[in-house]
């Protein structure tokens, strides 16, 4: 099975609001491929940047790595993706910019409770890193 290396953020402001986009009818957290010559810090930066138009981040910590499996239509194979997560700190202010050539069509800042509504409509890897963040935060 093909092994692709990713990289993402749980990007926070100043309000504690978690940053999350929709993209392909689910809520999702911002991520993606890493390039060969990139650190997991820097494509997770470039990644949340890119999908989401933010341009100030700052990396606060190394939160966890998730894995799971899907069925990749381009290359026609299974793959096993493996993201590295860092937790972000940015402002509410910030101007957010869907990258919709990555069909991504909402962004939002989410407080806890409005939170707890949208893991609903995610994915298990996306509940199991944001559960892993929080509880660093207790």
């Amino acid at each position: 099975m093909k092994k692709i290396i990713a990289a993402g953020g749980l990007v926070f402001n100043e309000k504690n609001e978690l940053l999350m986009i929709f993209r392909r009818s689910k809520w999702d957290l911002p991520k993606g491929k890493m390039e060969k010559v990139e650190s997991p810090e820097t494509a997770a930066i470039r990644e949340v940047q890119e999908e989401t138009g933010i341009k100030n981040l700052h990396i606060n910590h190394f939160t966890g790595i998730t894995n799971h499996e899907y069925h990749d239509p381009y290359l026609k194979e299974k793959v096993l993706k493996e993201t590295h997560w860092f937790s972000m700190s940015s402002t509410s202010t910030e101007i957010l910019i869907p990258q919709t050539e990555e069909d991504i069509t909402e962004i939002k800042w989410v407080n806890k409770t409005e939170l707890d509504e949208l893991l609903k409509n995610t994915f298990p890897n996306i509940v199991q890193i944001i559960a892993i963040e929080q509880e660093r935060n207790l």
